[in-house]
């Protein structure tokens, strides 16, 4: 997603331009208009989802029978068809990730062998191969398998004929990946016989899906993939170039990282490209080379010229370059991995799909005062553009503001680790909107040093303003932060909706850090039990336990059974208080945006 909307700039809203005509309580969490074009807005639609969390686990089918399982698959599988009331073959296994807390499974419905797009469930177990959690929109009369309108199963007319009218209507070039036949579940309950096509605009600034009905080439809907050794660089827990810029010397985290960051399988580069991330300017060959042996890459940022000054674009490629790289192997350790489908070229024989580095895009020419990260499926790179920003006199770089990086590449963390790899399940308009959210909490987590948690401001240094780029600090004190869950009603663009889900999620940090404190060492220690480290984890493990398209009650209650599974439940109440604080307490239900205060019996 982009960093925040054009016209915020303009202290306008992009939902202004085309008001929805419908409560925000019926279509935020089911419904995603995209304006493609000044004449054609398209719709999208995503069933509703059902969720719930089993605190210490339900026993599957396949263990009542006393059968062995033999994998998670088989387990979730047997729960499912139990559950649904499925056959073997009215669904398939999507995907799977293991995980140390026991794993997650990704269930996709089948109608006529076809895949059916916006229908999907998720199953999570524990290390007995009990359920915990489980989420699924194909689960109701609107979305069942016995539809009265199904659209026959073969197209009449031809991938080719998709692809132009994908093209066409999206002012895009599709990327050559072959289009595939799924159904998609209209709004009206009917399924749509579609081509899957991908199509990317020239600008960089969408990576379509598009949905386009196998019958007349209309396009039904589209998900939006696009949500920034030895290195002179701002430090990692700054976001302003001036009070930060040092040397590291094998930043590299060699259990994140086997090979270093320059490797990719026997080959090692001396430039701006690795395993996890590639840098660069104008095209993948545009890379900064070492300043001398031993990948030492030595420029300095001079601020008192512009970007494109002096060495100021090697300084811009290799400050991405670190800081992209450094987020991978936080990430890595708080469980972002090669099977949980994270972005590295070479995966180790770990599971997941690799040639998947992330690009980095620095100094982009298709934009300004802005950055942008697409999240296609497992297997195919995210793709980040680092925009210059134009407030100032010389101009400032995004590239050297860690804070934009940190947001943009979480928004592939999220896209990746929601749904099983597949970029599709933050589509939604609230589930775009905690997107942001998640991108924000972040980047504010990243720039923690001590067990202080003063209000947190966004973009302060690149956009040369002090209030940053948000419409609030993120805070604990409702006098400087009045956003809460019921300010969704109000909202409808997704970085506004976004501000709440971060402001939330800055309270729960605020009292796990308050309750249990504050580690050092976080970056490298995900096993500490301060409370920094344990919302990182909980952070991590919730994403593979929530739904495709989750609303934030349910994103609330997968954070409380991470914390099941992870922590024995030690820090439920402590979770319960700090969403309570902001609305999102026991009595909150998803759609109606009130706010409850309560807070289960016990705390």
């Amino acid at each position: 997603m982009v960093l925040f909307s054009k016209l915020a700039l303009a202290a306008a809203s992009i939902a202004a331009v085309s008001a929805a005509p419908w409560e925000p309580s019926v279509k935020l969490s089911t419904h995603r208009p995209r304006a493609v074009s000044d004449d054609l807005t398209v719709e999208s639609f995503h069933p509703t989802n059902i969720y719930e969390t089993y605190g210490t686990g339900v026993t599957t089918p396949l263990k009542k029978r006393g059968e062995p399982s033999g994998s998670i698959e088989q387990s979730a599988a047997s729960f499912v068809e139990e559950k649904l009331q499925l056959s073997s073959g009215e669904y398939n296994i999507r995907s799977s990730a293991n995980t140390e807390t026991g794993g997650s499974v990704w269930i996709q419905q089948l109608v006529n062998g076809i895949p059916v797009a916006n229908a999907v469930a998720n199953v999570a177990l524990n290390k007995n191969e009990d359920v915990v959690a489980f989420g699924a929109n194909f689960h109701g009369t609107s979305v069942s398998r016995r539809a009265a309108n199904v659209a026959p199963p073969t197209p009449t007319i031809s991938k080719e004929q998709a692809i132009t009218s994908a093209e066409r209507k999206l002012h895009g070039k599709h990327n050559d990946k072959a289009p595939t036949l799924e159904y998609y579940v209209k709004q009206d309950g009917s399924l749509a016989l579609t081509y899957v096509v991908e199509v990317q605009t020239a600008d960089g600034n969408h990576w379509y899906e598009a949905f386009v009905d196998a019958s007349n080439a209309q396009i039904v809907a589209t998900n939006d993939f696009v949500a920034g050794a030895s290195y002179v660089a701002v430090d990692p827990q700054v976001q302003d170039i001036t009070k930060g810029y040092n040397t590291y010397t094998n930043p590299a985290d060699t259990v994140a990282s086997p090979n270093g960051w320059h490797q990719v399988g026997s080959t090692v580069s001396t430039d701006t490209s690795g395993n996890n991330v590639i840098s660069y300017k104008g095209s993948t060959t545009g890379t900064t080379k070492q300043s001398a042996s031993g990948q030492v890459f030595n420029y300095k940022y001079d601020t008192s010229v512009g970007p494109t000054s002096g060495s100021n674009v090697d300084a811009a490629r290799v400050n991405a370059f670190f800081i992209a790289n450094k987020i991978h192997d936080i990430n890595y350790r708080y469980g972002f991995t090669e099977k949980t489908f994270n972005f590295q070229n070479d995966n180790f024989g770990k599971g997941g799909s690799g040639n998947d580095r992330i690009k980095i895009s620095v100094q982009d020419s298709s934009g300004t005062n802005n950055a942008n990260f697409a999240t296609p499926a497992d297997g195919s790179s995210g793709q980040m553009r680092m925009y210059i920003w134009t407030r100032t006199t010389p101009n400032r770089d995004g590239d050297l503001s860690n804070d934009v990086i940190a947001h943009e590449q979480t928004h592939g963390t999220t896209n990746r680790m929601t749904g099983g790899g597949t970029g599709r399940c933050l589509q939604t308009t609230e589930a775009g909107g905690m997107g942001e959210g998640w991108s924000d909490a972040f980047a504010e987590w990243l720039e923690h040093k001590d067990s202080s948690v003063p209000d947190f401001v966004l973009g302060v240094w690149v956009y040369n303003n002090s209030k940053g780029i948000r419409n609030y600090p993120y805070s604990t004190s409702t006098s400087v932060n009045p956003l809460k869950y019921s300010s969704v009603a109000s909202l409808n663009e997704v970085h506004n909706i976004g501000e709440v889900w971060a402001n939330i999620l800055h309270n729960v940090y605020a009292q796990l850090v308050g309750s249990y404190g504050f580690a050092a060492d976080a970056f490298t220690n995900p096993d500490s039990s301060a409370g920094n480290v344990v919302f990182l984890r909980l952070f991590y493990d919730a994403l593979l336990l929530q739904p495709c398209n989750p609303t934030m009650v349910q994103a609330r209650a997968a954070w409380i059974q991470a914390d099941t599974n992870r922590y024995s439940g030690k820090h439920a109440c402590t979770l319960w208080k700090a969403f309570a604080s902001r609305g999102l307490g026991s009595g909150a239900v998803s759609g109606t945006y009130r706010d409850s205060t309560t807070v289960p019996s016990g705390c």
